[in-house]
């Protein structure tokens, strides 16, 4: 093959160890130019573009789209820098990534007959130089069996065993397209009529029993009652880190009631004045109290480092943001320093692109402290995991009226507006008494909001 670029699976976040492949921006045999979008990647927290950095004609593309959990540098594509060497690479796979034997052995192959499948694992060398970049597994009679990563990922969840599949592509390797005429035809149907590598000992050892078809999982699930859900790696990196936080982080907790009447009558009068030009939440003055809180008490705007504790400058306020891939922190950055009405602005904006899988890795990775709130589900308080390496999670409840003792009242007692809000804090960063300082202070803006204008 002409020289060449085999382009690897990008890391575009410090904590990605794979990826899935999204839509390819480039056709084969189109030019690239250094910044040009080569291909979406979905990563552990966001889809992003994979911006090629040098120029180049795309010749191949080695994980079309919707490969899954393809590992750090996995070959992704060719690259050659000049257009005529294009079509040399018409049939190059993934077999043929990093030897140049390679091209000469699949020749080899693809002459041999199709009745003795064995001559085509003659090269052991061969195998083992592509066996970080091609799938395969071992059938019932110790043969090797060559599938691609995405035929692999296809088959595992499918629930297809490999041997029961007849391959079509270079060297009898299995293809995506081989998976779906297999379960196309159905799993009995291709039990019945087995490939040609395990014809020979079927023949040699006729009372054998036959390999057992893997059952399709649609009907496995629909008899047993349940469907099994492919994770995301949004949902891995989740379940990760969450497991790894409430298992290392001594987590405790202290909670705080505060009336929001001034809060509500306050945001009531900017919204009427703004005359559509900006709408307040509630969750913008909890932004907003919180920040001015990490400021009067610097020690929660803290992290864990292993070695020391870092204590921040700015109030980088992660807000936990609901998606239909999971869950995600978006920052609002030095929120000690803005106002209520750019806190909205960053809040929505942020938001908005988190549900769309466009934040850049620096919007949701970092900050000094997290906010989540589902008092918009009318959860009156809950207790939240921290987000390492943040020392505390806010967690905010909803507002309800509650009755309280008033002795200027007529009747000696008025009814409220409170919200109920929980901080859980790491005990390595944050002793009791400096979490519970902290919850004055965001009381004491909150049911002064002026204060947060000043």
């Amino acid at each position: 093959y002409p020289d060449h670029q085999v382009v690897g699976m990008p890391a575009l976040s410090p904590t990605m160890t794979q990826g899935n492949v999204g839509q390819w921006q480039k056709n084969v045999g189109d030019k690239i130019e250094p910044g040009d979008v080569l291909v979406e990647i979905e990563t552990d927290k966001a889809q992003m573009d994979f911006e090629f950095q040098e120029e180049g004609y795309l010749a191949k593309v080695l994980a079309p789209t919707g490969t899954k959990d393809l590992k750090i540098d996995s070959p992704v594509a060719i690259i050659v820098e000049n257009e005529s060497d294009v079509a040399a690479f018409a049939d190059f796979t993934l077999d043929q990534v990093g030897s140049k034997s390679d091209s000469s052995a699949s020749k080899a192959a693809d002459a041999a007959p199709a009745a003795e499948p064995a001559k085509a694992e003659a090269a052991p060398a061969e195998s083992s130089s592509s066996s970080s970049s091609s799938s395969s597994a071992k059938a019932e009679d110790g043969s090797r069996i060559f599938a691609s990563p995405l035929a692999k990922t296809l088959a595992k969840e499918k629930g297809i065993d490999l041997a029961q599949v007849t391959g079509t592509g270079p060297r009898g390797r299995i293809v995506k397209a081989d998976i779906e005429k297999f379960v196309a035809s159905g799993a009995s149907k291709a039990a019945a009529a087995p490939s040609p590598a395990a014809a020979a000992p079927a023949a040699a050892a006729p009372k054998a029993a036959a390999p057992k078809a893997a059952p399709a999982p649609a009907a496995a699930a629909a008899s047993a009652g349940f469907t099994d859900i492919p994770l995301t790696n949004m949902r891995k990196v989740i379940a990760t880190r969450l497991t790894e936080a409430k298992s290392t982080i001594p987590h405790y907790y202290l909670t705080q009631n505060i009336t929001m009447d001034n809060v509500n009558k306050l945001r009531q009068s900017l919204n009427t004045a703004a005359n559509g030009a900006y709408k307040l939440s509630v969750n913008d003055f909890v932004i907003k109290a919180a920040a001015s809180a990490l400021r009067d008490v610097p020690d929660v705007n803290s992290s864990w480092q292993g070695e020391f504790i870092r204590q921040h400058h700015h109030a980088d306020i992660a807000v936990a943001a609901a998606t239909p891939a999971g869950l995600i922190t978006p920052i609002v950055k030095t929120c000690d320093a803005k106002g209520l009405r750019a806190i909205s602005s960053d809040v929505r904006d942020l938001v908005t692109r988190a549900r769309a899988n466009k934040l850049k890795p620096e919007e949701f990775q970092g900050g000094s402290f997290t906010i989540s709130n589902l008092g918009m589900y009318g959860i009156s308080s809950f207790s939240a995991i921290i987000n390492p390496p943040h020392a505390a999670i806010l967690s905010v409840g909803t507002t309800e009226q509650r009755l309280v003792l008033d002795d200027s009242a007529e009747k000696g007692f008025k009814a409220v507006e409170v919200m109920s809000v929980q901080l859980s804090a790491d005990h390595r960063v944050v002793d009791g008494a400096t979490g519970a300082q902290f919850l004055k202070a965001f009381k004491g803006y909150l049911e002064n909001p002026l204060t947060l204008l000043l």
